[in-house]
């Protein structure tokens, strides 16, 4: 029996690791711009670009599906960059929130129209990450591996652009070129990760373990390893509790997640009040 839970999940838990390594650490990003549900966005975009391949037939593992929903990612994420500088009277969540419920709205629309749109539909909201095949999770690997060495060799570039306050920080760095860099690769990490993990549980590791390290520890480093851990503790146990219990991993995961976060403000709130 143990064997078998091994064999069945072990391709699926090194997809969530590399899903994991990736999204907590643009998720710190996304925490520090204030734009919490770009990803969510994002993702919902790159679900509309993939729903109008599956009305065209497409194949969803296709080459040509891909690109369709990493264009559609881009246009996003130069609206994105775009927005951010002209949001004075208007904020950039809202545009954010736009985007999302614009695209959802279209995506049920065109699904409407598809005798299997409702397995579609439910496929690009919550995944299939318990079905997830070698080939995929090394080509994942190779492809967030890249991105991330870009953000390490810029990644002054990066903080700064995510970080600024005032007119004098704009010197620094040209803020539309490194927003239109960061949600450019932001994209590419959401296109890939939607066809693995669904809408719903790309947003969960982009914000969930973030959250969790920027309530626990500080600084940059120690908030990458605890939310690294988190979110490998989490996946672990939520795809331990879909197997036993035989209920959608992705929405197990998401749950585990929530309890987990839970569970580590208790923690931090209760360490808080041992050392008053």
């Amino acid at each position: 029996m143990m064997n078998a839970y091994f064999e069945l999940m072990l391709w699926p838990l090194l997809a969530a690791l590399v899903l994991t390594g990736i999204h907590v650490y643009l998720g710190l990003h996304v925490v520090t711009r204030g734009v919490i549900f770009v990803d969510l966005a994002l993702a919902q975009v790159a679900a509309l670009g993939m729903a109008i391949g599956v009305l065209l037939g497409w194949e969803v593992d296709s080459i040509q599906m891909y690109f369709l929903a990493l264009g559609f990612t881009f246009l996003g994420a130069i609206l994105f960059a775009y927005t951010r500088s002209l949001t004075r009277s208007v904020s950039q969540e809202a545009i954010i929130g736009i985007v999302y419920a614009v695209s959802a709205a279209l995506m049920i629309i065109l699904f409407s129209k598809s005798a299997e749109g409702a397995d579609h539909l439910n496929h690009l909201l919550v995944g299939s990450i318990l079905f997830v095949t070698p080939g995929i999770v090394f080509q994942t690997l190779l492809l967030y591996s890249a991105i991330g060495i870009f953000h390490w060799v810029y990644r002054r570039q990066f903080m700064l652009s995510s970080e600024i306050s005032g007119a004098s920080d704009h010197q620094k760095v040209n803020l539309k070129v490194w927003d239109f860099l960061f949600y450019m690769t932001f994209g590419f990490v959401v296109t890939s990760s939607v066809k693995i993990a669904g809408v719903f549980l790309v947003f969960s590791f982009l914000i969930i373990p973030a959250t969790a390290a920027l309530i626990f520890v500080r600084g940059v480093r120690n908030r990458l390893f605890f939310g690294w851990a988190f979110g490998f503790v989490g996946s672990l146990l939520g795809m331990v509790f879909s197997v036993m219990l035989d209920i959608p991993t992705g929405a197990s995961i998401v749950a585990t997640f929530g309890v987990l976060l839970i569970i580590t403000g208790v923690v931090k709130g209760l360490w808080v009040y041992g050392n008053k």
